[in-house]
């Protein structure tokens, strides 16, 4: 097949829709070698303010969580689609479409929801000028929930992950069945080189293997059972105290097993964890066990840092270790996390293997990267 030349649109707000459209690359200069590719964020380049400051914004709101759910709140609903389709439109549209003129691509991907409206009449205009067809995709790089911006219909095809987003699509921007196509989200290629080679992964083999490719990561042990707790590419989503309820949820239920967390661009969350105290976490728990708390998730509802780095627990005002705070949603997650079959499944593995406990002294069993 000929080689192509592929125009993904994409902004670094966070790490996934850089990831998805370099893993999405790598299959194109895989099926068509010799493809080239560029990543353009337009709406910075050629948006009008406030959009043309996507990436800082983003940056401000992903420190600041209540006014991240505020603007998403008031974004993510049909009258500022409206207000968002027409002023685009109006006022960016010929200098979006001059941008991917100049590119001359052969196809354009979007990876993102604020580069899909604009783009997708751009395309459409380059078509009629050129008289050659120039065809704009959509990959949809949220898997349960979507923004409403993403589902533009007036693309070739829009590439989904679930069941849910495929009901948005068809809720909130009538794309037909025909324009949907349901595959899963985009990983690196090496995830599926790894898979080759893994095999089974219940067999002996496999277990070795997996086990030479964390002594190869350097981690500190090889054959404990592991957690991975991640918050995208900016270390967002209260991932901090969202580790502490899982380290005192293991300890609680003496669960020998190896936390990693993946911190993204937060240094301050890497370096706090990384000197953390978690005698100190278990200690707050058990504290607030005394006054009233009645388990693990009733603590992670409780847990609410201010902004003068304290927490409130039953009313009175005790140090805490965590950074941020977790409203609602994130706490309902973590008790369908601790609700779960997998804890328990966990714990009676522990049990019946018998193995050395979990214990509040024992850092090793947190990784940061």
């Amino acid at each position: 097949m000929p080689p192509l030349k592929v125009l993904f649109l994409s902004s670094d707000t966070g790490g996934g829709h850089r990831a998805s459209a370099e893993s999405l690359a790598r299959q194109f200069e895989l099926l068509y070698p010799g493809t080239t590719y560029d990543l353009h964020d337009v709406m910075t380049k050629d948006g009008v303010p406030p959009y043309n400051k996507l990436v800082e914004s983003y940056k401000h709101l992903s420190a600041h969580p209540s006014q991240w759910k505020f603007v998403y709140k008031i974004s993510n609903s049909h009258a500022f689609e409206f207000f968002f389709d027409v002023s685009q439109k109006a006022l960016c549209e010929k200098a979006m479409r001059k941008s991917i003129m100049e590119y001359n691509p052969d196809v354009v991907v979007s990876v993102h929801p604020m580069m899909t409206n604009v783009p997708v009449l751009c395309c459409h205009k380059i078509s009629e000028i050129t008289g050659r067809h120039l065809p704009i995709f959509t990959v949809v790089t949220d898997l349960g929930s979507a923004h409403c911006l993403w589902f533009c219909n007036g693309v070739d095809k829009m590439f989904i992950a679930s069941d849910q987003i495929r009901d948005l699509a068809k809720a909130r921007g009538k794309v037909p069945d025909e324009k949907l196509v349901q595959i899963g989200l985009p990983i690196r290629h090496s995830f599926a080189e790894q898979a080759d080679l893994l095999g089974d992964r219940m067999s002996q083999e496999g277990i070795q293997y997996q086990q030479t490719l964390r002594g190869e990561l350097g981690l500190p042990v090889v054959d404990k059972k592991t957690v991975l707790v991640m918050g995208g590419g900016e270390g967002v989503g209260s991932l901090s105290n969202i580790v502490n309820v899982l380290y005192v949820e293991f300890v609680q239920r003496g669960i020998d097993a190896l936390i990693l967390v993946v911190c993204g661009r937060n240094e301050k969350l890497k370096e706090d964890l990384e000197i953390r105290n978690w005698d100190a976490v278990v200690k707050d728990y058990l504290e607030a066990k005394e006054r009233g708390v009645r388990s693990i998730k009733d603590f992670a509802l409780s847990s609410c840092v201010s902004a003068s780095g304290t927490s409130s627990f039953s009313g009175k005002m005790v140090p805490h270790h965590g950074v941020g705070c977790m409203d609602g949603s994130v706490t309902q997650q973590i008790k369908k996390i601790l609700s779960s079959s997998s804890l328990n499944k966990l714990s009676k593995e522990n049990a019946m293997g018998n193995p050395e406990l979990l214990t509040s002294d024992n850092d090793s069993n947190i990784v940061y990267h």
